[in-house]
Formats: structure tokens, sequence, C-alpha cells
């Protein structure tokens, strides 16, 4: 969490060290600070993720497809952040033999289906919520090699859902706890917690199956949103001054529109709450969606009239930047030339750049860059929104 904060913090500074975007001809000069790449930063990853939804697309299949979420009930949060990083990997693995064990029955599909995961921790005012969203196809490859789809109108019987997660995820808490390899909340001991699971066998989970897509780019662009960049967008943060952050989010319960007004000390505990662990993976493919899965994949192509998988070079930041009609930010604005990078400076966590009100961008290569802590001589600048390095 540590090394989050401080990435978060020095994004888009002198810190971070950064590059002049130049004029050719000379007519225009601008400065931009480094990202800091950290995939819990909500700056830097727009590019990225952009990358990431493009390759995905080109993967999904020409199918129906559904939204499914599995969720940790909240008896099992205390627990949850003594032992998370196992604890996510048990949601994943209760929520994927979940789907596979009852959509490989022949009472509901009798065949394999494409299963993308995500994992999120927070809820919509960053409180601890951890949850596994599913994009699953609306169909299956067969044991004898055929494409089956769902056509009874419905993916699973929720109820039937419920019950299996909850006993999947259930057991592996207890074996887990009974092997002594978990670390107890403060105050609980293995015979209180061991209580609590067995009330929990009792209890019906939130397991909401959604209708059906079309296709899943609805579901694959809502995914996105947080693969990287962490639980909240920069653009949520409506204000921040003095000792308070607001941001906005949707009520789940009305769906309006509401601000959450916190502490900045409080604020940043729940951003920081999220970053996940070094070596973790939020999202994981199963099924057809797996990496190893491309032949079976093809072979449904052709059975779904698509065209073969192509794999798309990742897309340039100023293709970017053109493609969000952000292309003033790509060329100068008397000429229109592209402009190009000069003058890479690196990192210098103790102080502020500082540039000359009036310089000539010829200068930039005979004077030194100026690097002082305070006093006069020119503007600050600060992160600007291009380039998305």
């Amino acid at each position: 969490m540590k090394q989050a904060a401080r990435a978060l913090l020095a994004c888009r500074t002198c810190a971070m060290g950064g590059h002049y975007q130049v004029c050719p001809d000379g007519h225009d000069m601008r400065i931009c600070y480094h990202a800091c790449r950290h995939r819990s930063c909500p700056r830097c990853h727009a590019l990225p993720k952009a990358n990431w939804v493009a390759a995905q697309h080109a993967k999904l299949l020409a199918c129906d497809h559904y939204h499914v979420v599995f969720t940790l009930p909240h008896e099992l949060l205390r627990l949850w952040r003594y032992n998370r990083h196992w604890f996510t990997k048990a949601m994943f693995a209760a929520s994927r033999d979940t789907l596979f064990d009852l959509l490989g029955d022949e009472r509901y599909l009798g065949a394999t289906p494409g299963v993308i995961m995500a994992f999120h921790s927070w809820g919509r005012t960053l409180s601890l919520h951890p949850h596994v969203h599913c994009l699953v196809t609306g169909g299956g490859w067969s044991a004898a090699g055929r494409w089956r789809a769902v056509n009874n109108g419905y993916l699973l019987p929720a109820k039937v859902a419920k019950a299996v997660y909850r006993g999947k995820l259930l057991s592996a808490v207890t074996a887990y706890l009974s092997e002594g390899d978990g670390v107890l909340p403060a105050g609980e001991t293995l015979e209180s917690l061991r209580a609590q699971l067995r009330k929990l066998y009792t209890k019906e989970w939130n397991v909401r199956i959604q209708e059906r897509y079309a296709h899943g780019q609805g579901v694959m662009l809502y995914l996105s949103r947080y693969i990287k960049g962490g639980p909240i967008e920069e653009r949520r943060i409506r204000y921040r001054g003095g000792d308070t952050v607001d941001f906005a989010y949707t009520d789940h319960r009305d769906h309006q529109r509401k601000m959450m007004h916190l502490r900045a000390d409080a604020f940043m505990t729940r951003i920081l709450t999220h970053v996940p662990e070094p070596g973790q993976h939020q999202v994981r493919h199963y099924g057809l969606y797996h990496a190893k899965q491309q032949a079976k994949r093809s072979k449904v192509r052709v059975i779904l009239g698509q065209s073969n998988e192509a794999k798309r070079p990742d897309m340039h930041w100023a293709d970017y930047l053109i493609g969000q009609k952000r292309a003033q930010s790509t060329v100068c604005q008397q000429c229109g030339a592209a402009l190009v990078s000069r003058y890479h400076f690196g990192r210098n966590k103790n102080s502020f750049i500082r540039v000359p009100t009036r310089m000539a961008v010829a200068d930039l290569s005979n004077k030194p860059l100026e690097r002082t802590l305070s006093g006069d001589g020119g503007p600050l600048f600060f992160a600007r929104g291009a380039p998305l390095n």
C-alpha cells in the first residue's frame, strides 16, 4: 500500500521525470510529466484500458452473453481483511467451479462455456464489498465436439447457483482454517469462526444472474473501467479543498446521483484498501476464453459465422487521443505539425521544474532546466492529459 500511495502522489509530477513535446518548426512546446503506471492509479491507464478492451472485443464470440455476480457475505469481511490474497483466489475458484459444474450438467447446458472474470473489492462508495463479475457465453462446447446454445431463456436457476456457490466457498474456508494456514481476526478463535460458518450455511447468499445480452460488449466495457486504475475514476472526484474530498456515486437503492463527503485521510484509506497485493491477477479467463482454447474458439467462430480471430496491435497514445477527439493535444496549435518528443529529463523527487515564461523552443537544447523548491521564476507546469505513456 505504501508503494501505491507514493505512486499515486507522484503520478504526472516532476517526481516522475518527463519530456517536452515540441513543434519541429519551433512554434510550440509543452512539458509532459511521466505517468507512474501503477495499476491502482486512476490517472494513467486510459490507454492500457482501451487496448485491453480492443483485445477482448476481438476475442468475444458472436453469441448471447450473461453477466453473473458472485458476492462475499458481509459476515466474512473481517476474515477477508486478514486473508485477502487467499480469499481472492478462493472466490475466483468457487465462482468458476459453480459455473462450470452447473453448465456442464446436461440438465442445464451440458457444455463448456467461455468465461471472463474480474474481481472487485469495492462498492459504489468505495466501501469494502468483495465480489466477482463474470461474463459468460450463452452457450458452450459439448463433449461431442459441437456448439450448444442456451435456448431456455435463462443461463441458470439463481437459487441453485446460490446454493452451490455457498457450499463451495464455505467448504474452502473451513478447510483453510482447519489446516492452520489462515490468520484469525483479533478477538476471534477457531471455534467462534466455525460457529459463524455454520450459520452461513442457512443464509441465502447473493448471486445475481442478469438477463441475457445479445452480445458481451456492454459488460466488457463495464469491466474495463476497473481493470486498471483503481476503484474510482478521476472525473468522479468533484472537489478537493482543505481537509475534505467529495466524489460522486450512484446510489443502487434509488439510482440517484449523490455526493459522498469524506475527510482526506478517510478517502485515501478507502482507496488504498482496494490496492491488490503484488502479483495477484484481478482478471482471469476460463473455458473457451482461456488463452489455450483458441483452437476451439476458432471452430465456434466458424459455426457462428465470425471471421478468424486476429490479434490487434496496441494503439499508440496519439491515435487514442485522436479517437477521443483530443487531436489538438498532439499537434502544434499554430502550424498543425505533429509534436515530437525531445529533451527528456529524469526523476527529481524533491523539487519542482520551473521554466521561464518566455523561452524559445530552440533555447532548450542550450539552457539547462531550472529546478527550484520555491521562489519566482515562471509558471509551474503540472501534468497534462497527454502523452499517455
